[in-house]
């Protein structure tokens, strides 16, 4: 049975943690609605984003998917087995970052329907374009490495993530729905017109 959602325009908060239960990145967010691919929540300028020892404001639009595999959605039906991920595009980001997927685990929403929970598991697929040139790569690989040591990641854990990581990346560089400018472009559209700037 699926977690009760917000009303669409309604605020939200999506939390990360860190493998060992410490917390991590805390975004405010607006739920925007659902499609094939799952539930898209959305900041905008002047809303924020903390974690322990940093805080910053959104500085331009940006649209977040949190995905779905059941039955019959896009998903499902385009051969990916793990959604082990939160993909993020931005709009007129300031170094240029247009696609940022953060791999995660029990990536879900919490009993509070204004909640979105998951494990922050470090790597990365970042898209970056600007001066006509687009670049698409796993980051954070050291990341990876150093908290797969200090927090114990289970072999089995980090063998689907690597995989799904390189299948991502793929499909990111191929612009492939979700990962296409359009499907987001759309989402992105719907936050600004909210008019929730601050």
């Amino acid at each position: 049975m699926q977690t009760r959602r917000p009303e669409p325009g309604s605020p939200m908060v999506f939390q990360w943690r860190k493998w060992d239960g410490s917390p991590h990145w805390r975004h405010e967010c607006v739920y925007l609605g659902a499609d094939e691919w799952g539930d898209w929540v959305g900041q905008t300028v002047g809303w924020g984003s903390a974690r322990p020892g940093k805080t910053l404001n959104v500085t331009g639009p940006s649209v977040t998917l949190v995905p779905s595999l059941e039955s019959g959605t896009g998903f499902a039906q385009a051969g990916l087995d793990s959604v082990d991920f939160a993909l993020t595009v931005n709009r007129g980001h300031p170094k240029g970052m247009r696609v940022y997927i953060d791999l995660g685990w029990e990536i879900r929403w919490d009993a509070n329907p204004h909640l979105v929970t998951g494990i922050d598991m470090d790597l990365d697929v970042v898209r970056m374009e600007g001066a006509g040139e687009h670049t698409t790569r796993v980051d954070d690989r050291d990341e990876w490495a150093e908290h797969a040591d200090r927090f114990g990641y289970p072999q089995a854990v980090m063998e689907r993530l690597e995989r799904l990581a390189l299948d991502l990346e793929a499909r990111v560089e191929a612009q492939s729905a979700p990962f296409d400018d359009s499907t987001a472009d759309a989402w992105l559209d719907r936050v600004e017109r909210l008019g929730l700037e601050r």
